[in-house]
């Protein structure tokens, strides 16, 4: 019904780290080439969990945006934004909350899960539990197709679906809808109006999931629909609504296999993390101080990579030759656990070279980054705007 979109956003709490980059924007940076992306600083986010301290905000969302273009996200070909000055978020955000049961904020795993994790903070405030409804105000207000996530945000969308899915039969009760509906049927043709009658019985009669796929293919192929009615279509086809927020997808994208410098999850607040944008003494630095398999005691000791942080790195970051190479030479004593180390650092300081050159035309000329923003936020809010005035005209509140 609406054009393929990808939406995503990231939380300005700290510098990013190689974790980020290749658990989230290796695949923003594949992904704005396929689809229309708008990419968030989500501000409004980060007071959900630092709203008693929000000096780190500002700092962090410039920082954090010169990360993004430095990792080689590319505004000529996304929308880059910030959160806060879009405020139709917020407006969406609220009028959501008016018909969302309080049991599906309660019931999102990941509620209780933070809570026990950021057990030094006091999360017992209504942001904190609403802060998935948000997160769903952000996606569907962009009525966004795909969003890109790992399998642990998988019941966040799921929510999304719902509250779309509530909204639309509460208020897309259009006057005159099925009368509509019938004369946007007629102006398919005879032979499309026919294919898409049989489909809708067969999907309604008997559930048929397949007829339903084929019948909004077909609507997504008519060129001489109005947006409209193409919206009546879409509804028509699942009952008696118009739909006026769409249901975004998943797009499961594969967990980062980078961890920190210890093995565990890499995070700033653990001391175990490589910077996006590291000096290249302090990556020597780090990785050459790393622990590696403490049964290697001394340099003649056989060691085991399966538990040695090191290897992992040697997963992301070396070819078969190389990673054959650290292998036999740990498991025979062959090579010293430094020796190991330095095609590790080389492949990083490598990977952060053309992440520095990109991120200094920003960090010389700051002015740069603000217009980037500046423009992605005018198109972002013109896409809201949209959505926004059918939402309210939905609900009763399009006061002329």
């Amino acid at each position: 019904m609406y054009p393929d979109r990808v939406v995503s956003g990231m939380r300005p709490t700290g510098a990013l780290h190689l974790g980020h980059y290749h658990g989230a924007l290796k695949n923003w940076v594949r992904l704005q080439s396929e689809l229309p992306c708008l990419f968030f600083v989500a501000d409004w986010h980060a007071l959900t969990t630092h709203y008693d301290d929000p000096s780190v905000i500002e700092t962090s969302t410039w920082e954090m945006l010169i990360d993004w273009l430095a990792a080689g996200v590319d505004p000529s070909q996304a929308t880059l934004f910030i959160q806060s000055k879009v405020p139709e978020h917020a407006e969406l955000h609220l009028l959501l909350s008016m018909a969302t049961p309080l049991g599906w904020l309660e019931r999102v795993p990941t509620y209780k899960d933070q809570q026990e994790k950021l057990s030094d903070r006091d999360l017992a405030t209504y942001g904190f539990l609403g802060y998935p409804l948000l997160q769903a105000a952000d996606v569907l207000i962009y009525r966004a197709s795909q969003v890109p996530v790992g399998d642990d945000q998988v019941p966040h969308i799921e929510m999304m679906r719902e509250i779309a899915r509530r909204f639309n039969h509460l208020y897309g009760k259009e006057k005159g809808f099925e009368e509509k509906a019938q004369d946007a049927v007629k102006k398919l043709g005879s032979k499309r109006a026919k294919l898409y009658n049989e489909l809708r019985t067969e999907f309604q009669q008997q559930g048929s999931e397949n007829a339903l796929e084929q019948a909004k293919a077909m609507l997504d192929d008519a060129q001489n629909l109005s947006m409209i009615d193409r919206e009546r279509l879409f509804g028509f086809l699942e009952g008696s609504r118009k739909l006026i927020l769409s249901e975004p997808q998943a797009l499961l994208t594969e967990a980062s296999r980078l961890p920190g410098l210890d093995g565990q999850k890499m995070s700033k607040s653990y001391g175990n993390a490589i910077a996006l944008r590291e000096d290249k003494d302090v990556v020597s630095k780090k990785v050459r101080t790393m622990p590696t398999d403490p049964a290697r005691v001394r340099r003649t000791d056989p060691g085991n990579p399966d538990k040695c942080p090191v290897w992992q790195f040697h997963v992301v970051y070396s070819d078969d030759a190389t990673r054959t190479w650290a292998d036999k030479g740990c498991r025979s004593a062959g090579i010293g656990c430094l020796e190991c180390k330095q095609p590790v650092i080389d492949a990083i300081i490598r990977e952060q070279e053309p992440m520095h050159e990109r991120a200094q035309q920003y960090l010389d000329d700051p002015s740069l980054v603000r217009a980037i923003v500046a423009d992605g936020c005018d198109h972002a809010r013109k896409l809201a705007q949209d959505t926004m005035r059918d939402v309210r005209e939905a609900m009763g509140l399009g006061y002329a």
